[in-house]
């Protein structure tokens, strides 16, 4: 693939910087003006995306989180937690019955999204700690810019002290991170919109409280995985995969472990041979060490009998895996990966299964020939992409660049790449740099060492 040389490009910044100037009524480019084509067939949803360069030589040990990691689930569960919560409300916090007539609606919410719990607000901020306007959200029904201002004394801008902690969780504000989230979120406004069209006073922190801990029964009591147990062909996905990766990995004289605080993993490590097909050999046999184990310090009770159980520093202690020789495997930014990288100094993947789809929006035309205001509706009308808000990265960019080194659709994508392979983040300039990177002022990606490498990705 030929890219345009150094000249076209400093024809085209000569363009751009002209149409800059010329009127603040046009400072909404189109894509086709920014990028040639040859760039935007890059856009891969099958490819691996690199936060820091990370080399898979170095890698001896890879580990995997469960849930959304190694196995992926299918959206067809939202729905279930969703109405199996609902009905714990009703029935055992005895919330209104008029809450039963509320669906799950999949196209509501996205994760990332935070929840301001005094105020009942579900909104997008972007990696300044400021608000999207537009994006902001009382039950079901949108709360009017100047309404959101006047919320937080006259700004846009969540104070620090307000905004989620390190691993986000603020005093009064949670951000939603994990996918089994999305159909939290949606109950959650769905039973604010109750209480609100009926005119029902409530206090926002119990509300919060108690729909949290019905999401969180659903899954403590074991509901969702006897749901995926009676029906594994319609709930799990890319079981072949996922399987020919760990196959492809041991192969290759690698070591692999799995952390989790999710006992049914480790009893039905047969799930996941199921989703392999009922020939292949079980994980246990291919040296996947099981590790059940809580993401705290404390230690653990209740492990499921006959599997190691401990808590992460026992594991630690007993494997010594430390280091960049490490590569984690997860979906949650806090719970799977912060304290890894930043204590342990293993290196980190986040599975985000989110981003296949957001990349095949942005290369269909129809984004390409898209304004601002159409493009947030492409990728959800209420809030738009999880990556970028008008012109910002999310919060939930901003934690995904920290925390990962790596990030990829499915652990699939691995498949696409040599077990030796180098990745290179997209080297972008710093602001003070920019006029000495004339050649990448559109793109950044005209020294990305790995672009030829790319065209083999399916």
């Amino acid at each position: 693939m030929r890219l345009p040389g150094l000249g076209t490009w400093k024809v085209l910044s000569n363009h751009l910087l002209l149409r800059w100037s010329f009127s603040s009524s046009h400072m909404h480019l189109l894509p086709p003006d920014l990028l040639p084509p040859e760039v935007c067939s890059l856009l891969n949803p099958a490819a691996i995306y690199a936060n820091n360069e990370i080399s898979l030589r170095d890698v001896e040990v890879y580990g995997f989180d469960y849930d959304y990691t190694l196995a992926q689930y299918a959206d067809a569960l939202h729905p279930e937690i969703f109405s199996a919560a609902r009905d714990i409300l009703i029935e055992h916090y005895k919330y209104p019955e008029g809450i039963r007539k509320y669906d799950y609606d999949p196209s509501f919410a996205i994760r990332g999204l935070h929840y301001d719990i005094q105020k009942s607000l579900l909104m997008k901020i972007d990696a300044f700690h400021y608000v999207q306007l537009g994006t902001a959200y009382r039950g079901l029904q949108p709360v009017p810019d100047e309404e959101v201002i006047d919320l937080y004394g006259g700004t846009q801008h969540i104070p620090l002290y307000q905004m989620s902690g390190f691993y986000g969780k603020g005093p009064s504000i949670k951000q939603f991170m994990d996918i089994f989230s999305l159909p939290e979120m949606a109950l959650l406004s769905c039973v604010v919109d109750h209480f609100l069209g009926h005119g029902l006073e409530f206090d926002q922190a119990h509300l919060y409280k108690d729909v949290t801990d019905a999401i969180r029964d659903v899954h403590v009591k074991g509901l969702m995985y006897q749901w995926i147990e009676r029906d594994m062909e319609k709930y799990i996905l890319r079981g072949d995969e996922t399987f020919a990766v760990l196959s492809r990995l041991v192969a290759h004289g690698k070591q692999l472990f799995l952390i989790t605080n999710n006992g049914f993993a480790v009893r039905s490590a047969g799930s996941l041979r199921a989703q392999a097909g009922e020939d292949r050999k079980g994980f246990g046999a291919m040296g996947l060490l099981l590790w059940f184990v809580s993401h705290s310090v404390g230690s653990l009770g209740g492990a499921p009998p006959n599997s190691p159980q401990g808590n992460l520093y026992d594991f630690l202690r007993l494997t010594e895996w430390r280091g960049p020789r490490v590569l984690y495997f997860g979906d949650h930014l806090y719970s799977d990966l912060a304290d890894l990288m930043l204590r342990h100094g293993w290196r980190t993947g986040a599975i985000i299964p989110e981003l296949e789809r957001e990349i095949r929006i942005i290369n269909t035309e129809q984004y390409m020939h898209s304004l601002t205001c159409i493009t947030k509706a492409l990728f959800n009308a209420q809030f738009g992409s999880i990556f970028r808000t008008f012109h910002n990265p999310t919060y939930f960019s901003r934690r995904l660049v920290r925390f990962s080194d790596l990030y990829m659709a499915s652990l699939s994508c691995l498949l696409n790449y040599r077990v030796d392979f180098t990745f290179y983040p997209r080297r972008t300039p710093l602001q003070h740099e920019a006029p000495l990177w004339m050649d990448q002022l559109c793109t950044g990606c005209m020294k990305t060492p790995f672009l030829g490498d790319m065209a083999h990705i399916r």
